[in-house]
């Protein structure tokens, strides 16, 4: 079989990053976009399995150039992995900036569409296609002070069941992912900060936060591209329109 090609959005850090190198390790060439063009020229250094454009999905053009990108690179799509979100501030809805809430429903919903939108055409062309979009804890649970995220984490989960729904008929899947507290630099910042603002050390905000979990550690994002492997793989053709938990069976979202 030929090697998978898959996009990845926000695909130069974090989970987007673990999820293009995993598919790139499993023999598929991969195109990843980010706004960050520091991060985009370090994640491509080096490979040729991984090439990279720079672009924020939430701009109309700059998404219609990207798959200009993709057809020169990949020369069609077998896999989109939808990573790209961001999360907002922390504020009460009654005290939330109507501009941040317009700039995260931008990126995570609207840039969702697009992107997913312009990649149709070329997934209905391949024999195995699939679609994962990246959800989050906040997408199962209410999120108190975080109602732009947790709004649209939860569109997402609309978004994936109607593309199941219908592109079905094409054989293209579309699953959501919910991770919940990532390991890696961005939880460590969470910690500190309310950490500062507790007056207690790192290590006991660490660990009340895992008490909402079963699994008492934070998810390795290793783990998360090994699902979205599975999905997207020969053994996840029968698998759509459902929502994947991956977060040590959190009880809310913190």
């Amino acid at each position: 079989m030929a090697p998978q090609r898959v996009l990845v959005t926000a695909g130069a850090n974090g989970i987007g990053r673990a999820i293009a190198e995993a598919f790139a390790a499993d023999g598929a060439r991969v195109h990843i976009v980010d706004i960050d063009a520091a991060a985009v020229d370090k994640a491509t250094a080096g490979t040729e399995s991984i090439t990279g454009s720079v672009a924020d999905v939430s701009d109309p053009a700059a998404v219609a150039a990207l798959f200009t990108d993709v057809a020169a690179h990949l020369g069609g799509l077998d896999v989109l992995v939808n990573n790209a979100g961001i999360a907002g501030p922390t504020q009460p809805v009654e005290e939330y900036d109507q501009r941040a809430w317009k700039a995260v429903v931008d990126v995570n919903l609207t840039g969702t569409f697009l992107v997913t939108q312009q990649a149709i055409p070329l997934l209905k062309e391949s024999p195995q296609a699939s679609i994962i979009v990246m959800s989050s804890i906040a997408g199962r649970f209410g999120y108190p002070n975080r109602v732009a995220y947790s709004t649209t984490k939860w569109g997402l989960v609309g978004f994936t069941k109607t593309l199941s729904l219908e592109l079905g008929s094409h054989g293209i899947t579309a699953n959501a992912i919910h991770p919940g507290a990532v390991q890696g630099p961005r939880i460590e910042q969470v910690m500190a900060g309310r950490a500062e603002v507790s007056g207690r050390t790192v290590e006991e905000e660490t660990r009340l936060a895992l008490t909402n979990q079963a699994i008492n550690r934070f998810v390795d994002p290793a783990d998360i591209a090994a699902l979205a492997l599975f999905l997207a793989g020969p053994h996840g053709r029968s698998i759509s329109g459902q929502s994947f938990p991956i977060d040590g069976d959190s009880k809310a979202a913190q």
